[in-house]
């Protein structure tokens, strides 16, 4: 038998069990494994790993684990205090757009309304998500570690607060998107495109009260539907309003 050490630093320690977070991991082995599917053994999806350093230097995935090895492994927010000399993550997306599992209903709309490109439907199998992920480099956000364990899964990201209003402000922040915010441009429920539309050629789409005070309409150019500045516009504002204040510390 051999013996590889683990330190998994800052927020991978959140998919450890209590009794080994911010501790050496001492982690028996017989047969040889490659550095990634060891990483993952011991709960840690490869998506959420951004640097792996073997004994003082840095190495891939593909890395054999070695008898008395000492394993750091680091997720990206430790770039802040290194620079690794390999990363295992991908190649950063040219076009940010995501891919929800079921357990993010909300967080999906969230990113609808500030504009972000958010397939979800509560029907997805993961065999779905992981090849929707994949074919069409999408980053996968999910409440399941074992989801983001798959090979397919390139880009991903597992989502630890369970409030959706904390949700929204971790993914941001994750991904550093508050400059790319551009709100009310996706429909809601459907997540295609908004465009201006006539009021003449939509006026029966709409209630006879909305009829006579609203001038300004927008379409979604996939599903139809019909979107207005109405008192749901204001709350919705204000929610936009909160997620932009809280970059500014406000």
């Amino acid at each position: 038998m051999a013996i590889a050490y683990f330190y998994f630093h800052a927020e991978l320690n959140h998919f450890l069990p209590r009794h080994h977070k911010q501790v050496r991991i001492s982690h028996v082995f017989g047969e040889k494994a490659s550095i990634k599917d060891m990483i993952e053994s011991l709960g840690v999806p490869h998506p959420e790993v951004d640097s792996i350093n073997v004994n003082g230097e840095y190495v891939n995935f593909s890395y054999i684990v070695s008898d008395g090895d000492t394993i750091n492994v680091y997720p990206i927010s430790a770039r802040n205090v290194i620079i690794p000399s390999v990363s295992v993550l991908p190649k950063p997306l040219s076009i940010i757009r995501f891919v929800l599992d079921i357990h993010l209903g909300k967080l999906a709309t969230s990113l609808r309304l500030l504009g972000f490109d958010t397939l979800y439907r509560n029907d997805y199998e993961d065999d779905k998500l992981a090849q929707i992920s994949s074919s069409q480099a999408r980053i996968l956000l999910t409440r399941d570690k074992g989801l983001l364990m798959r090979s397919l899964v390139a880009y991903g990201y597992y989502v630890r607060n369970t409030n959706p209003q904390q949700q929204i402000l971790e993914v941001l922040q994750r991904f550093d998107l508050f400059e790319l915010i551009s709100p009310f441009k996706r429909c809601l429920r459907c997540n295609g495109l908004l465009e201006s539309v006539d009021k003449q050629s939509i006026i029966e789409q709409v209630p006879e009260k909305v009829q006579s005070q609203i001038d300004q309409f927008q379409r979604c150019q996939d599903c139809d539907r019909i979107y207005w500045k109405g008192s749901h516009y204001e709350r919705l504002q204000q929610f936009i309003d909160g997620v932009l204040n809280s970059q500014k510390g406000e």
